[in-house]
């Protein structure tokens, strides 16, 4: 898709690596400023942002399993270019551990650190973007990085706790969208599938490897993270006002509603 973004300022969380990084790259090349979010991987974010002209991208790091951090992050990611038009939700974290079957221990710790992770820190910034808006008396857009997950639930049961915490920031991303359509602020959810990532690789590793998820598949293959940021770009363009509040499937006909 070509759409030129041009003054806008959006922010890509989790730009180090897969959707995120794809995302960065994808909103740079469409002409955004773009503030790139990274928690350890710097060098993934750089690269993920290679392709910017000088001032186009800056990059801005925090645990996002520590709140001040995320507060921290907001408020400097803010200051950049003083105004923020486009929050791209994408970090989130699958742990491989923690399912009914492991120790309540391992459970409680995969669980605390999902819900902060995934829930708590997009839903914080959610806030954040939403309230300044508000404040602006301008719109906006949200673009949240979902997962079929959220309605079908995860083949992977130590992926409990990211099933769960997925459907959750998604039911806060629409609601979102219900209340403050009047305002211009829009909110999308974009649901992938299995999508070419580290994380999805290590998560096939525990349902039957690689070859049987592919196989799985009706198109044979999985969904390259390019696809997906195109489609962020799409919606940041502010033109689909009217698909605000939907969840946009991306699964290759892997899974249909």
């Amino acid at each position: 898709m070509s759409h030129n973004l041009q003054g806008k300022t959006v922010v890509v969380t989790g730009a180090s690596k897969g959707i995120g990084a794809a995302t960065a790259s994808a909103m740079v090349a469409a002409g955004a400023t773009v503030i790139a979010h990274y928690g350890g991987d710097r060098a993934g974010a750089e690269a993920a942002l290679a392709g910017a002209k000088s001032g186009q991208a800056h990059l801005v790091q925090a645990d996002f399993s520590d709140m001040q951090q995320v507060d921290r992050f907001w408020s400097d990611a803010a200051a950049i270019d003083g105004k923020i038009d486009v929050l791209v939700n994408n970090a989130g974290i699958m742990r491989q551990s923690g399912g009914i079957a492991d120790p309540i221990e391992e459970w409680d710790r995969v669980w605390q650190e999902a819900m902060a992770v995934n829930v708590h820190a997009p839903a914080r910034l959610l806030r954040f973007a939403v309230q300044s808006w508000l404040d602006a008396g301008c719109g906006g857009s949200i673009v949240g990085i979902g997962s079929w997950v959220s309605t079908r639930g995860s083949s992977n049961p130590g992926a409990i706790a990211y099933a769960a915490s997925k459907a959750a920031i998604a039911a806060a991303t629409k609601t979102v969208a219900r209340n403050h359509a009047a305002q211009g602020i829009l909110a999308y959810v974009i649901s992938p599938g299995v999508v070419r990532t580290r994380m999805s690789e290590e998560s096939a590793a525990r349902t039957g490897g690689e070859a049987a998820v592919t196989a799985s598949l009706p198109m044979g293959e999985w969904v390259p993270p390019e696809e997906i940021a195109d489609l962020a770009v799409y919606l940041a363009h502010g033109n689909a006002r009217h698909l605000t509040g939907s969840t946009i499937d991306i699964n290759g006909a892997a899974y249909i509603r």
